[in-house]
């Protein structure tokens, strides 16, 4: 199944066939992106597929056109809020209220999280001492809302923001000098909100002033101000957006993974969790390696398969590395510390003593005596005459030999579920310089300034990928993408020729710098990273529009926003003058 969740579904899939779980298998193979929109269970070829199947006694195949996944996948965006900020004259925020209205479409699969992660996201990285949020839930006869990439977060800086941006327009001053003011300090950490969304939302982690700084110095905002006046004055319409924004990672907090030393000493491992290519093979491998000690190319992992590791709950919310990748150093270490107690006895040493390294057994302070752990492994099987493996001790391997002798055969494996306490708080700022032609509309991005922390990173190559990833998504999401519908309610942007992708001719070049403030909430310090790349997108393109287009004073208000929509934004605002 193309599915970010084999196991729920193989869960639901057994209550529903009336099948007992040992005679399913779901497999979910290299599929592409989900981004939230297959974590729904069920769709309902999940379910007629495989009870056609068992009616036929043959395989099944479902095949879904371009036209028929537009109009049956599940989407998520659409928010409508009423917000409005209170301060004192220094522009130190005093309290905020929104009230929204949510499309939910025609049922609720996944009840209120996409308004729960916008209410948990409003506040931001601010201190607020007071905040309130309520609204409705609308269903529509739309398809179902499901978290895409975001999930609600994307509204609710966008509604920060803007709030920021009106508090600046009255007090006359910089929305950056209002930012910083009210920026949570460093020292301020764990830091909690006073929210309680399902649990209590508390910050573990971060260090919002200095990667704001970071931000505005790789964003030349001095520089740009000048740039900008220069380019008024020709005619041309340049405008500076910035956002910083929070990520709540990791929600639904257990996974669990099974690690076993094969009889070629490979560590295998076997995990639930889906990847639809954010790398989850090379950073589970780096992890494990790390721990036992061993060659990542000694590494196997295998996900996305019930067959293989039947507890877990899924990939989303940017918890495939805080929930896998911790429960998989816990299967590892647990490997390891069986291992070193094997090599232990072997070499008549205490396993304070033995140490792994590179995939070599050795006795601290005697670096010869050491045995490769596939040598170990074949000696713990009980095989009658171990074969040496080039670099091994030709006495610890002797000595081995003898007491492995007088042993039960045995195996290295283990079973671990990481279980953390609560959510990640993944954090960042975000800064675009825009180009805007009044005449057309056409908005055209400059540069990009992408600061991120996602904690400790274990792979700096995929953190990358992921957050650019990201951020081509929240410029779809911002300029591009809409589903359309007609006053009936027939669907419009039914193929990609309606519904326009980013592609890299949108994609401008971006100054990316990392921070790393580890979490205090997990062994490996990491926090999420799959979400943050789109998450303050819209609000900083609309920030920078409206600074661009300034001299017509015009207000933005809404995202996605088309060519022809600013035009009228500058015809309305032009009208409303000469009124």
């Amino acid at each position: 199944a193309s599915t970010q969740a084999p196991i729920p579904l193989k869960g639901g899939l057994s209550r529903l066939l009336g099948l007992a779980p040992d005679q399913l298998h779901v497999e979910a193979p290299d599929v592409g992106g989900g981004f939230g929109s297959k974590i729904m269970v069920f769709y309902a070829e999940e379910i007629v597929v495989p009870y056609a199947a068992l009616q036929l006694g043959r395989p099944v195949k479902w095949i879904e056109d371009r036209w028929e996944y537009f109009v049956a996948a599940n989407q998520e965006r659409r928010q409508v809020h009423d917000a409005e900020v209170a301060f004192d004259a220094e522009g130190t925020i005093l309290g905020v209220r929104t009230r929204l209205l949510h499309d939910g479409g025609a049922y609720t699969p996944y009840g209120s999280d996409v308004v729960q992660n916008t209410a948990t996201h409003v506040l931001g990285q601010y201190r607020i001492p007071a905040f309130e949020i309520s609204g409705e839930v609308i269903f529509t006869n739309k398809v179902p809302v499901s978290p895409y990439r975001g999930a609600g977060r994307p509204q609710a800086v966008f509604v920060m923001e803007r709030l920021i941006g009106a508090m600046a327009r009255r007090l006359g001053r910089d929305p950056n000098e209002i930012r910083r003011r009210n920026l949570i300090p460093g020292d301020a950490f764990p830091y909690e909100t006073g929210l309680h969304i399902k649990a209590p939302v508390t910050y573990d982690s971060g260090n919002y002033l200095e990667a704001f700084d970071k931000a505005l110095e790789l964003a030349e905002v001095e520089a740009f101000r000048a740039e900008q006046a220069t380019a008024r004055e020709a005619g041309r319409y340049l405008g500076l957006g910035v956002g910083p924004y929070i990520e709540a990672t990791a929600p639904a907090r257990n996974e669990a993974c099974g690690a076993r030393l094969d009889e070629g000493g490979r560590l295998v491992l076997a995990m639930g969790l889906a990847s639809q290519g954010q790398g989850h093979e090379t950073v589970f491998a780096q992890i494990a390696a790390d721990v036992l000690g061993c060659a990542f190319g000694d590494v196997a992992v295998r996900t996305g398969n019930t067959g293989a590791e039947d507890a877990g709950i899924g990939t989303f919310g940017s918890r495939g590395l805080v929930m896998g990748g911790n429960a998989v150093a816990l299967a590892a270490r647990e490997v390891r510390d069986q291992l070193v107690s094997f090599a232990a006895d072997l070499f008549e040493a205490t396993p304070a003593d033995v140490e792994i390294v590179d995939g070599w057994a050795s006795v601290a302070g005697s670096p010869q005596r050491r045995l490769r752990i596939a040598t170990l492994v074949a000696l713990a099987g009980g095989a009658a005459d171990v074969t040496a493996d080039p670099g091994d001790d030709p006495a610890a391997l002797e000595t081995a030999r003898r007491r492995a002798a007088n042993r039960e055969a045995t195996t290295f494996e283990a079973h671990a579920q990481a279980d953390l306490p609560a959510m990640t708080f993944a954090s960042g700022v975000h800064a675009a310089v825009v180009e805007v032609d009044p005449g057309t509309g056409g908005v055209r991005i400059l540069r990009y300034v992408l600061v991120h922390d996602c904690g400790r990173i274990v792979n700096p190559t995929i953190v990358e990928g992921q957050v650019l990833g990201g951020l081509a998504q929240g410029i779809g999401g911002a300029l591009l993408e809409r589903l359309a519908f007609d006053p009936d309610g027939q669907p419009q942007t039914t193929s990609f020729m309606d519904f326009r992708l980013p592609t890299v001719d949108d994609i401008p070049d971006v100054r990316l710098a990392h921070f790393e403030t580890p979490s205090t909430l997990n062994p490996l310090g990491v926090k999420g990273t799959g979400e943050a790349g789109v998450i303050p997108v819209s609000a900083v393109i609309a920030e920078a529009i409206e600074d661009a287009l300034a001299p017509f004073d015009v207000r933005v208000d809404s995202m996605p926003l088309f060519p022809d929509e600013i035009v009228a934004l500058i015809e309305r605002a032009g009208q409303a003058a000469a009124a």
